[in-house]
């Protein structure tokens, strides 16, 4: 319970600074070294001209790598720490960067702002820095989708499911799970150069994110003003999904807010015939991402609000 406790503390420290700037010019951020790490091994290990089984055999080789090294250097951190209170604020302090609860809300109200302005330009630009499809495509509706959708699933990944890990297994846990989500980011995508080399990445991610990205769909719909709405596009749609998890902290946003999420989208000029979450109701606007925006708050106090329980219990 005190890993609870430390996860408490990261969230509290993450809401209240994100990651300062001062801090960042500094020394960076350990994601960014987790992510220059993983594109070392990329570059090294990933060769065209090996066959696919044995691009395949290297990616599960340079995963194992990362998460072992991230998780090992943690539990060594964690080892040095004295117990008691102080233990808790300590740890705290050093899964704090680990937690994106700042970070996702400050680049999600960035598009909703000028988007609730009428500023689709700088709308566009602003959801561009946190998804992948073409933003010369998306009309108002397009650009709320696709904020709604980004905070909807980075709920889950940034910050659920870290504080998930750290609570069970504190530090490793935490660092651990940020190896295998930012693996996943870097080279699980299906591209022809990461079909092989990051299939191991995907799937290890997939794994990682099974109970958190319900938990959060479930945290979602307790906390919307229609929970039963969100319940039943849960489970109607979630599954219907190309992510197996994704689609439930999605399926639970569009039911909450009476929107329809995903549908067909283009990445690079490449159309993505996606299914339809809650397809019968109505586009999503800029007032549907203020009040994502909103949902999204009280879901965060409840997860602080649960790991202080927790911790005290």
């Amino acid at each position: 319970m005190g890993f609870a406790g430390a996860m408490a503390v990261a969230v509290a420290l993450d809401a209240l600074l994100g990651w300062p700037g001062g801090l960042f010019a500094r020394i960076g951020h350990p994601v960014i070294w987790l992510g220059a790490l993983i594109d070392a091994l990329d570059r090294r290990c990933n060769r065209t001209a090996d066959a696919p089984w044995l691009r395949r055999v290297a990616g599960v080789a340079a995963a194992l790598v990362v998460i072992v090294l991230a998780a090992a250097l943690a539990w060594a951190a964690q080892a040095t720490v004295a117990f008691g209170w102080s233990r808790m604020f300590l740890l705290g302090i050093l899964a704090w960067p680990f937690v994106a609860l700042r970070s996702l809300h400050d680049h999600v109200a960035a598009v909703a702002r000028p988007l609730e302005a009428g500023d689709i330009a700088a709308a566009r630009t602003a959801v561009s820095m946190i998804v992948g499809r073409d933003p010369a495509q998306l009309d108002e509706a397009g650009i709320a989708r696709a904020a709604i959708e980004s905070l909807a699933e980075n709920t889950s990944d940034g910050i659920v499911a870290p504080v998930f890990w750290g609570a069970l297994f504190g530090l490793p846990g935490i660092v651990g799970y940020k190896a295998v989500n930012t693996l996943d980011s870097m080279i699980g995508h299906r591209t022809a150069r990461h079909q092989s080399f990051g299939w191991a990445a995907a799937r290890i991610d997939d794994l990682a994110n099974f109970i958190p990205a319900r938990l959060t769909g479930f945290l979602f719909a307790l906390l919307s003003a229609r929970p039963q709405a969100a319940t039943a596009c849960i489970a109607r749609d979630a599954r219907a999904h190309r992510s197996i998890n994704a689609g439930w902290p999605e399926a639970a946003m569009a039911g909450a807010l009476g929107v329809r999420l995903c549908g067909p989208r283009s990445y690079h000029g490449v159309l993505a015939d996606e299914p339809w979450l809650n397809a019968s109701a109505r586009d999503p606007a800029a007032a549907d991402l203020i009040s994502a925006l909103k949902l999204y708050r009280r879901a965060m106090l409840l997860l602080g609000g649960l790991l202080v329980i927790l911790a005290l219990l």
